[in-house]
């Protein structure tokens, strides 16, 4: 993903998520890139500034990242010490499950997800 602010959005991701960064590297061209491991998966998320660009600009609906949460509510209580809030939801789902979003520094959308137990 593109952003206008890596160190805030690789904080975003640590903070709110537990994300570790497992590497940054700078490429040819000179856009600086940092790769961010997420818990209890192979899964890596790499975040890309590449100051030449310009200032990223996200179109809404444009793409989002899932993760899941054991309690939807001890997710919001946390999401609420480090300074950040639900966008949307909760919501409950026809399924039984419980779906939420916070927005990204980047105005990326993120869905948390509690299935029924």
């Amino acid at each position: 993903m593109r952003v206008s602010d890596l160190e805030k959005t690789v904080d975003f991701y640590k903070e709110v998520f537990g994300l570790e960064v497992t590497r940054r590297h700078q490429s040819p061209r000179g856009s600086q890139l940092a790769f961010l491991a997420v818990p209890n998966s192979d899964e890596e998320i790499e975040l890309t500034y590449f100051p030449g660009s310009g200032p990223v600009e996200v179109q809404e609906d444009l793409m989002h990242l899932a993760f899941e949460v054991e309690d939807m509510n001890t997710f919001a209580d946390h999401i609420k010490s480090v300074g950040y809030e639900f966008s949307d939801g909760p919501t409950e789902s026809s399924s039984g499950s419980t779906f939420a979003f916070v927005d990204a520094p980047e105005g990326y959308e993120v869905e948390i997800i509690q299935k029924p137990k």
